[in-house]
């Protein structure tokens, strides 16, 4: 009986061990234009700053997405899910004519292994 006990309370802890979440920053991303589309209005330029570079292509889809779906507005900070992770930051939306450009500025990213990061300036 002891050992169930032991064995109960070990697994337990390793349990507890490895579902914490882990907080670590980063100062230094990629910036860059990552997406450049022709809508109905015109032309729609993607740019992410402070970005992960594995994240970057599919965040833009995404941020281009919920864009044209008509969900995210000028100077609004929203989360963005993707697959590897869940990227946090505000979206800076300008227009001139018939182009605009949606600027998207990492502040966290919440990767799915449970590591977040952080950026710092």
């Amino acid at each position: 009986m002891k050992k169930i006990i032991l064995l109960w309370v070990g697994l337990g802890l390793a349990h507890y061990g490895f579902a914490q979440e882990k907080i670590t920053t980063y100062k230094h991303g990629q910036n860059g234009m990552e997406l450049v589309a022709r809508s109905a209005t015109g032309m729609v330029i993607v740019s992410t700053f402070n970005a992960k570079m594995s994240l970057r292509a599919e965040i833009a889809r995404k941020i281009y997405e919920l864009f044209k779906a008509h969900k995210i507005s000028d100077n609004t900070y929203i989360t963005v899910l993707g697959k590897e992770a869940k990227v946090m930051g505000t979206c800076v939306i300008k227009t001139k004519n018939n182009l605009t450009s949606i600027e998207f500025y990492y502040d966290r990213v919440i990767w799915n292994t449970g590591l977040t990061e952080v950026l710092t300036k």
